[in-house]
């Protein structure tokens, strides 16, 4: 799914020269990486916006806004925001500023360190006689 290149140009612009945000191709669209957490994206051509815990019920509930549904099922802490929400320079000002809030809600989770699998050793089992 390809996504819309004017809204990443219009997102950049908004950032302008910062060096801490970072994107990374996924979900099939462009994400936006704050601190090491996504903070917002686009799919489609739709903006997808990470937003804290305890505001998500009333944010899902704005016009042009619903809960980002990648798997069918509705993902907790990330919405979607259709292009007439983010229209302006303000509206999506207002959106990244929100998605960097909900980023910044919880520390960045260290990747996991996968570990060598183990190896096992043969025992030899002696049969009496």
């Amino acid at each position: 799914m390809a996504y819309d290149e004017r809204l990443a140009q219009r997102i950049r612009q908004a950032f302008g020269a910062r060096r801490d945000i970072a994107e990374r191709k996924m979900f099939g669209g462009l994400t936006f990486l704050w601190g090491g957490r996504m903070c917002y994206g686009i799919v489609g051509a739709d903006l997808m916006v990470r937003v804290a815990e305890d505001e998500f019920d009333e944010v899902v509930r704005r016009p042009h806004v619903g809960p980002m549904e990648f798997t069918g099922r509705p993902m907790r802490g990330f919405v979607y925001v259709s292009p007439p929400g983010s229209r302006t320079a303000a509206a999506l000002r207002a959106w990244l500023s929100r998605g960097e809030c909900g980023a910044s809600q919880k520390p960045a989770t260290p990747a996991r360190r996968r570990s060598r699998p183990r190896k096992t050793t043969a025992v030899r089992v002696r049969q009496q006689k």
